[in-house]
């Protein structure tokens, strides 16, 4: 088993144990300290995805050693999505684009975490072959995986 199908399945398990195991907010101040963690988990990611996309559409050099280290730093936030989640703030009125259906589908919402997962790691090892071409391909599947989950769970 290569090192790619054991992060996938170690990542689809670990998903997939969290993800059913949502809790409402006790307060709203308790809404609004889960509301600011999950915030600082996405502001990660979109902080090492930007220059993988900036990358990918030529904006700047493309850099494979960038590429795998923001793509483990992706994977390993992506691990950390489904315990920043659990947290149901849909009682409360915090300021957040994180729509309810996160806690109402969160089989659905596993199955979009565990593509980011799924996807990053993919990336890592494109990274580390230093291809170019699969490299871009691989950008564009991350990119991909976070563009489907804010359609699905995040107001525009």
């Amino acid at each position: 088993m290569n090192y790619l199908t054991k992060v996938m399945l170690a990542t689809s398990a670990i998903i997939t144990a969290t993800s059913v195991m949502a809790e409402s907010a006790k307060s709203l101040d308790h809404a609004q300290k889960a509301t600011d963690n999950r915030k600082a988990v996405f502001t990660l990611l979109g902080s090492n995805m930007g220059p993988l996309g900036a990358m990918a559409k030529g904006k700047i050099p493309l850099d494979a050693k960038v590429v795998e280290k923001n793509a483990e730093r992706i994977n390993q936030l992506s691990l950390m999505i489904a315990d920043y989640t659990k947290t149901d703030t849909s009682s409360f009125k915090v300021k957040t684009a994180a729509l309810d259906k996160i806690w109402q589908e969160p089989k659905a919402f596993a199955k979009r975490i565990n593509a980011l997962s799924e996807a990053s790691a993919h990336l890592q090892m494109a990274a580390k072959s230093a291809d170019s071409s699969a490299i871009k391909q691989a950008i564009a599947g991350v990119g991909k995986s976070c563009g489907g989950c804010h359609d699905d769970y995040k107001a525009d």
